[in-house]
């Protein structure tokens, strides 16, 4: 068997066990680019040059100063303030849901975090007033992963390093808003299909509490005080920093932090063990694998397979259901978006006249549109924070099959957005 196969099923095998086991599958990986070295007769410190130091030192930067800021009760005191706001208007709250979480994502903490901030108090009001927790789940989730792709966020901060890697630079923005737009239309539509048309006619009269991300109670202080203020302008002073002054966001990211650690306005210790390492760790893991398989032919290999069952119209909508499909059981952003998105310059190059930000977007949604479901992360947070009174078994029934029909959606969405309407294609 000659070495572009044996590389590619390492990768095959990475796949599975992320959808079948608890097994770290950023070492497995790891290990298995080792043994393929070896029989390839690559050295051991050519297969560890394939770490991404660059991505993981901003992935560690990113989430550092965000884990301070969800651990001094920053983003828990934004997003409470922003719930108040729509108060009385049932139809509304959903939506104001949706909102807060892809704000909240898109300004650097990412898709989970924000769900977890998020979906404990979108549950808690949900209950009071009468919205199915199905239709909260959806915004919530939605939203979040809406703006995921964000530049400062950790999952656009993957995203933007492996497609850089592979040569397609410059398109930041374009990932963020094609992403956003595709689960805008989803979400949204589905709201109002599911009941939410019958929820714009009520008003709740009564007081709403509003608790926070942990389940805080209501009488707990809930005013900004000088650490909240001093880390928003910090989380402020970042983002116009990359954006109009070209600011490293990695390197810019863990000034940031080291200066909320000098005011005392953050909790170093606290924060680190708030970020997301496991993540970290497998995103780096399995891209040291895609390196080797890049080195041996398997990547080459891969692409061929993928053309071969694409052609220049139907491409969008088969990678859409590709990548959704196995992103019901497996990390996005951790396994299948490292794996995917080093084939698109080959696709766009095999079948021609195809641009490969559409491929790549494509991808991109493809995988999150299924992140609500009851396997993922996110739909497991709205899950866990559902209110007593919701019947958990149909809930977990009516997410699998939501993750499930997205693998159609995200195809056929995809396909309308990128291939027949070319929104967001240069």
């Amino acid at each position: 068997m000659d070495v572009a196969t044996i590389s590619l099923f390492a990768l095959l095998v990475t796949i599975v066990v992320s959808c079948t086991m608890r097994l770290h599958v950023g070492f497995l990986a790891i290990a298995l680019a080792w043994l393929v070295g070896l029989y390839a007769g690559i050295g051991a410190n050519q297969v560890m040059a394939g770490f991404p130091t660059r991505l993981f030192l901003t992935l560690a930067g990113v989430t550092l100063l965000f884990s301070q800021a969800q651990a001094n009760g920053t983003l828990d005191r934004i997003a409470r303030r922003a719930v108040l706001y729509c108060r009385g208007n049932v139809g509304i709250i959903p939506m104001m849901f949706f909102v807060l979480a892809f704000v909240l994502a898109s300004v650097g903490p990412g898709n989970i975090a924000s769900t977890a901030i998020i979906a404990p108090m979108a549950m808690a009001v949900a209950g009071q007033v009468g919205i199915p927790a199905f239709l909260v789940a959806i915004m919530v989730g939605n939203g979040a992963n809406a703006g995921s792709l964000s530049p400062i966020a950790p999952t656009g901060v993957i995203v933007n390093s492996i497609m850089a890697d592979v040569g397609l630079i410059g398109f930041e923005w374009h990932n963020y808003f094609n992403n956003m737009a595709a689960h805008t239309v989803v979400a949204f539509g589905a709201y109002f299909l599911l009941g939410g048309v019958k929820l714009m006619g009520r008003h709740h009269t009564g007081e709403i509490k509003v608790p926070g991300s942990a389940g805080t109670e209501e009488t707990a202080d809930w005013s900004f005080d000088r650490s909240h203020y001093v880390t928003m302008s910090v989380i402020v002073a970042l983002i116009v920093g990359v954006i109009f002054f070209g600011v490293n966001i990695g390197m810019g990211a863990f000034a940031g932090a080291v200066l909320l650690s000098l005011l005392k306005v953050g909790d170093e210790l606290k924060a680190v063990k708030l970020m997301p390492w496991r993540v970290i760790m497998m995103v780096c893991g399995v891209t040291v694998l895609i390196s080797l398989l890049n080195e041996t032919g398997g990547l080459d290999l891969f692409t061929r397979l993928l053309a071969g069952i694409s052609t220049p119209d139907s491409v969008t909508a088969v990678v859409a259901f590709s990548t959704g499909f196995i992103s019901i059981y497996s990390s996005t952003s951790g396994v299948v978006l490292p794996a995917m998105l080093p084939t698109v310059p080959g696709l766009a190059e095999q079948l021609g006249g195809v641009e490969p930000i559409a491929i790549a977007s494509a991808m991109n949604v493809g995988g999150h549109l299924v992140d609500v479901s009851a396997l993922s992360t996110l739909g497991a947070l709205c899950m866990a924070a559902a209110p007593k009174t919701e019947d958990a078994r149909v809930l977990f029934n009516k997410l699998m099959a939501w993750g499930f029909s997205m693998t159609i959606v995200g195809a056929a969405v995809c396909y309308l957005l990128f291939t027949v309407l070319e929104i967001g294609i240069p």
